[in-house]
């Protein structure tokens, strides 16, 4: 019997780290990482906005911290109310915290797009000049990062038991379609580096048709 509870003991010590790894357990402070790791670290040599790749050295007033799953979206599955009131919220510190979510976007762009579901829109929308599809509260990212945003929804879904910010076959298909690139893997590479885990879905795209 007390081989048996040290076994257990054992397996459970062992299992505990790789659960603990599966997410952002670094940081908890909104404010302090966008502004120290996001934009001081990640992006302190500059970069290219998310979606409309527009080169840049420094933030500037045109740029702004975006998150790929919408926060407003996070405070709905978490019924804590406003961002003021889900502020005091640790579950909501610790995901809104989480840099593998957070992308720079041009101020504009995420002004529209901050409330909005994921959806392929076809001719429903007619692009802009980044590529980008509106329709009512719909947002139809440009090709080119499809799969950055079906790969980042997924991980925020699996990781944080969060709902789909859209249909769940959309993201499945961008995934498909957009194949992680050599910007999209450099990226995860640094973020896994500063916040201590990966995104399962970089590193194993198929793992999201399971989902």
């Amino acid at each position: 019997m007390k081989t048996l509870t040290i076994l257990l003991l054992t397996l459970s010590v062992s299992v505990v780290p790789s659960l603990v790894s599966s997410q952002n357990t670094r940081f908890s402070d909104p404010a302090t990482v966008v502004e120290s790791e996001f934009w001081g670290n990640l992006y302190a040599e500059g970069g290219t906005s998310f979606f409309c790749e527009t080169p840049f050295t420094s933030k500037g007033f045109l740029l702004t911290d975006g998150y790929i799953y919408p926060l407003a979206q996070v405070r709905s599955a978490l019924d804590c109310g406003t961002s003021t009131q889900c502020a005091d919220n640790d579950r909501y510190r610790q995901i809104a915290s989480d840099l593998h979510n957070i992308v720079p976007v041009r101020s504009r762009t995420e002004m529209r797009r901050r409330n909005s579901r994921y959806e392929e829109l076809g001719s429903a929308g007619k692009p802009d000049e980044c590529g980008i599809r509106e329709s009512a509260q719909f947002f139809e990212p440009p090709e080119k990062v499809k799969g950055d945003v079906a790969r980042t929804v997924a991980y925020m879904v699996d990781t944080y038991n969060l709902p789909w910010a859209g249909a769940t076959r959309v993201f499945q298909s961008w995934n498909r379609i957009d194949p992680p690139d050599d910007r999209e893997l450099t990226r995860h590479r640094r973020i896994a580096e500063i916040q201590g885990n990966e995104n399962p879905f970089v590193q194993d795209p198929g793992r999201l048709e399971n989902l």
